[in-house]
């Protein structure tokens, strides 16, 4: 096995993260220094910073609708952080973010593995977000986000966007840029009153209350 899903196994880190921590030199396998392409046997002996690494544990994964005002970052220096929030027994961390300002789905996982595979932009995975604004809908403007809005000096990717109700619509996305519905919104005039991410993929919301 690489030694960055090793340790991305071991729900130390993401297995990003681990690369970073090779590259720096702070990842020995049975007291050499390890590299991007060092390989882990079994009962071979890895060390980071020279304290043994734990064996793999059983994947965690977690489904949680996010309530407004809960920051979607492991730093725990944070007030509302999610890890705190969620209090779960082991070391885990969100999949992607979701804005303290709004609520709706988010994953959580000690599963360093998965997080590439759900987040890279390559895959282009459907989040589906309803979102109520300060004006009405129009469909000049739903043909507008489907289309594409300059924003962070690019143009978003085509998506699917719906009205639902006279100030209310349903967007699908296949990219995670900044901010990026309440920037879009703001291109075209609008504001955002309320936001929820109610899928990722094939993982609806459905009636999950809020903070479960």
């Amino acid at each position: 096995m690489r030694i960055n899903k090793f340790i991305a196994g071991t729900g130390a880190c993401s297995r990003r993260e681990a690369d970073a921590w090779i590259d720096a030199g702070r990842v020995a396998i049975n007291g050499v220094r390890a590299t991007l392409g060092s390989k882990v046997g079994a009962g071979d002996s890895v060390t980071v910073d020279d304290r043994p690494i734990g064996a793999r544990k059983a994947p965690v994964y977690i489904a949680l609708h996010k309530p407004v005002g809960v920051t979607c970052t492991t730093e725990r220096h944070v007030a509302g952080n999610i890890v705190d929030y969620v209090d779960h027994p082991e070391r885990i961390f969100p999949i992607g973010r979701l804005d303290k300002d709004s609520e709706g789905l988010i994953l959580l996982t000690n599963d360093g593995d998965i997080v590439n595979r759900v987040l890279r932009a390559e895959f282009a995975h459907e989040k589906e977000y309803v979102v109520a604004v300060d004006r009405p809908v129009t469909p000049e403007f739903l043909d507008a986000m489907q289309a594409g809005v300059e924003i962070l000096g690019t143009r978003t990717r085509p998506c699917v966007a719906t009205g639902v109700a006279r100030d209310v619509f349903r967007i699908v996305l296949t990219q995670g840029l900044n901010r990026q519905i309440r920037r879009m919104c703001e291109a075209l005039g609008y504001g955002v009153i309320r936001l929820r991410r109610v899928r990722i993929m094939h993982i609806p919301l459905d009636d999950l209350e809020v903070g479960k």
